[in-house]
């Protein structure tokens, strides 16, 4: 199941910051009890690598990253969805993800130095923010 969106945008997140934001996405997941804590499901070493598990495409140009709709995968936003969003923020410096689901909804999630603002409705659950259980920062 899942809602379906169509994601866009792009992010100012360090190559030198990949993996990193890897270890932080999955130990968001970790908790989730999803087929990614399965033993022997396959690793993924990049954000490009592990994106569509978050309803997006993503590319890498340099520094920055750029998020465009599923077109290969299953693009439904799900739990997963918004901790990979909420997990990579403290490693982007700027830029926006916007979103649009498959009834309209439209928000977007801009992102400042490692923060994270949230406007408009998410169209999955209704959220007015991102937060709750799925903050997952990195440790030192």
């Amino acid at each position: 199941m899942g809602y379906h969106v169509a994601p866009s945008g792009r992010l100012h997140l360090a190559a030198s910051d990949d993996a990193a934001a890897v270890k932080a996405v999955k130990a968001a997941w970790a908790g989730l009890e999803r087929p990614f804590d399965a033993a022997g499901w396959p690793p993924h070493d990049t954000l490009c690598d592990i994106a569509w598990i978050a309803a997006a495409a993503l590319t890498r140009d340099g520094d920055w990253i750029e998020f465009a709709h599923d077109e290969d995968g299953d693009p439904k936003w799900k739990d997963e969805a918004t901790a990979f969003f909420v997990a990579i923020a403290p490693f982007v410096r700027w830029g926006t993800v916007s979103f649009e689901g498959e009834d309209g909804a439209t928000w977007s999630y801009a992102y400042v130095d490692g923060r994270l603002t949230q406007t408009g409705w998410n169209g999955y659950d209704g959220a007015l923010e991102p937060f709750g259980e799925y903050v997952a920062f990195p440790s030192e």
